[in-house]
C-alpha cells in the first residue's frame, strides 16, 4: 500500500503512527514534493470512487485564488479540477491510502486507516 502525506499534517502523522503500530508494509509518498501527475490523480480517483472536487481542500488559499467555489462540479469540468490538483497539490485532501486490494480511501480517521489495513488481508 502507498500513503500520500504532507508531513506537516497531524492526520497524516496519526495515520503513519497507526500503520507502524500495526506493522503494515507501506510506502510513503510526500505528494507536495513528489507531485502526482494528472493520470495518477485520475487513477486514484477511480480507486477512491470519487470525483476531483470530492478530494479538494476548498478552504486552502490556492482554492480561493482559483475561484474553485464557482467551478462546475460535473463531467464537463472534471479535467479542469484534475489539472488544478496536479498544479496545486496542496489542494489534495490527505492522507490518501491506496490499499492492496486495488481500492483507495481518504484516511482522515483511525477507522479509515484500519479499513485500509483490512482491505489487504484475505
Amino acid at each position: 500500500m502507498e500513503i500520500w502525506i504532507n508531513p506537516a499534517c497531524s492526520k497524516c502523522r496519526s495515520a503513519l503512527t497507526l500503520l507502524d503500530a500495526e506493522g503494515a508494509d507501506y510506502t510513503v509518498r510526500r505528494y507536495l514534493e513528489d507531485v502526482p501527475s494528472e493520470d495518477e490523480i485520475r487513477a486514484v480517483l477511480d480507486r477512491l470512487g470519487l470525483e476531483p472536487w470530492d478530494i479538494t481542500r476548498t478552504q486552502e488559499a490556492a482554492a480561493k485564488e482559483l475561484g474553485l467555489g464557482d467551478w462546475a462540479r460535473d463531467e464537463s469540468a472534471r479535467d479542469r479540477w484534475i489539472t488544478a490538483l496536479a498544479e496545486h497539490p496542496k489542494l489534495i485532501q490527505r492522507p490518501i491510502i491506496t490499499a492492496d486490494d486495488g481500492t483507495a480511501l481518504v484516511a482522515r480517521t483511525d477507522e479509515a486507516v484500519q479499513d485500509a489495513l483490512s482491505r489487504g488481508k484475505s
